[in-house]
């Protein structure tokens, strides 16, 4: 009994206490993770690889989850780490772009993750239109976030025509 309220709790958890479904109503963070897959991971476990096709996101349940960026030339205690804690979540963006993965992510401890992958992605907006558009809009909410920082610390570091003009041209590019 103790078990079933743990993970309960854990779930709860989830639900209420997520950042990335915080805009989400409870019902509909419901009906996402309805659509998750759970995972359960060992510590010292790799869920996925710098570099890799990005296929998913992952929700914490339980657990530690450690996020390496792996930088050539850099000694392994320098490389930048984040330490990710239960309710957080990390790949979003290669759920709705295709992305290869900025870091590799490890279990810190034993850890059960919610996966949720491109075909859940075409599910949820079957079953639920409205739930998925508000789904795609957290994830370019996300991106545009991630876009304006960097544009920033670009404008920042090779200056504002630089940051402008790369903006530009990727925009502007020919499609292949």
């Amino acid at each position: 009994m103790a078990t079933s309220l743990s993970a309960l709790s854990d779930t709860f958890r989830v639900i209420f206490h997520s950042r990335f479904l915080a805009q989400m109503t409870p019902m509909e963070r419901i009906a996402f993770l309805q659509l998750c897959n759970q995972r359960t991971y060992r510590a010292g476990e790799y869920i996925y690889y710098q570099g890799d096709p990005g296929t998913g996101m992952y929700i914490i349940e339980s657990g530690s989850v450690e996020l390496v960026v792996e930088t050539p030339g850099i000694a392994d205690e320098q490389k930048p780490r984040y330490t990710l804690d239960a309710a957080e979540s990390f790949g979003a963006l290669s759920v709705g772009y295709e992305m290869r993965r900025m870091s590799s992510a490890r279990c810190l401890t034993d850890c059960v993750l919610y996966g949720f992958f491109k075909p859940d992605l075409e599910t949820l907006c079957k079953r639920y239109p409205k739930v998925g558009i508000k789904f795609l809009g957290i994830l370019n909410m996300i991106a545009l976030k991630q876009l304006q920082i960097t544009v920033n610390h670009l404008k920042t570091h090779a200056g504002e025509a630089e940051a402008l003009s790369l903006q530009f041209e990727t925009y502007y590019a020919p499609t292949t």
